[in-house]
């Protein structure tokens, strides 16, 4: 990557703002009451990626220009059919099925809709434009690559804190392993932040090397989405 000049480089405050506005949205979103709470986070992507726009980031910078999503459309296939094989042959392992007994989905029908409704709209989209697009876009401006991603993937896993504080309170499999009471809250939700910073390192690994934002939404959808899946499928097998 060549040597960001001053000009390129974004102001500090910027970030912090990206940073503060990611983190409020996903404590209101989680704390908050309302009919209209699950619009907090898909609005908050849109209106913050507009605005990281208007203070000096490009399209190119979120990775979603046409030329840069149809570069990543073979990764997204890739990525999608990887992810989609190792679930199958994890559901129809005996000792691994039981970690997808998730009670949300005993439904297929609410498998199916959070598949392709639930979780692309309200999760990996807003998440991915919000992280790998706004997010990392501003940090590879600023510092150098591997600064930003660490930074992108730490803050990415400290986001999901809010949504794992009952991690294990469905799922039979997983409280086997990280136990029931304050302790197993605890321990899940250490498990999930560990889980996801690793993940958001390899999304935005992905997201940098195929230079499209297309290819972490793909393995974010098709790691979110198939674990429904197959959840529906083991509560039937």
């Amino acid at each position: 990557m060549a040597q960001l000049t001053a000009i390129d480089r974004l102001h500090p405050a910027l970030i912090a703002t990206i940073i503060f506005v990611i983190a409020s949205a996903n404590l209101i979103a989680h704390y908050a009451h309302g009919r209209a709470i699950f619009l907090v986070i898909p609005t908050t992507a849109l209106l913050l990626g507009a605005a990281a726009l208007i203070s000096g980031l490009k399209w190119r910078d979120l990775g979603i220009t046409l030329p840069q999503l149809r570069a990543g459309l073979p990764w997204a296939v890739a990525v999608v059919a990887v992810v989609v094989l190792v679930i199958a042959v994890a559901v129809a392992i005996p000792p691994l099925r039981e970690f997808f007994l998730d009670e949300r989905f005993r439904s297929a029908r609410t498998a199916l809709f959070a598949a392709f409704v639930v979780i692309p709209f309200q999760t990996v989209l807003p998440e991915e434009l919000l992280f790998r697009g706004v997010l990392q876009g501003a940090l590879i401006r600023t510092w150098s690559i591997p600064v930003a991603l660490t930074v992108g993937a730490v803050l990415f896993g400290l986001w999901h804190i809010t949504s794992s504080m009952n991690l294990a309170g469905g799922n039979q499999g997983l409280r086997d392993v990280v136990g029931s009471g304050d302790a197993g809250k605890i321990a899940g939700v250490l498990l999930a932040v560990v889980a996801t910073t690793a993940a958001g390192l390899v999304f935005g690994w992905l997201r940098y090397q195929t230079d499209s934002l297309l290819t972490p939404i793909a393995l974010h959808w098709a790691l979110n989405a198939t674990g429904a899946l197959g959840a529906a499928v083991a509560w039937r097998l």
